[in-house]
């Protein structure tokens, strides 16, 4: 099992969020658990490689 960081918020009644390494694809939900089960299906999108073009976040380290 991995573990993959999210943001997450709520706005009024919904449940806003999204995986920190993958920033421009957001979800929403009713429920914090819904939201957790979006992320993971979004999750299992991304990285299936049927998705072209997935942009996300990386860390470099320069002197």
């Amino acid at each position: 099992m991995t573990t993959k960081k999210y943001i997450y918020w709520q706005d009024e009644e919904m449940w806003l969020g999204y995986l920190q390494e993958y920033p421009d694809y957001w979800t929403q939900a009713e429920t914090q658990n819904e939201l957790k089960e979006n992320l993971t299906d979004i999750y299992k999108e991304l990285t299936s490689r049927t998705i072209p073009n997935v942009r996300r976040v990386a860390e470099l380290e320069v002197s």
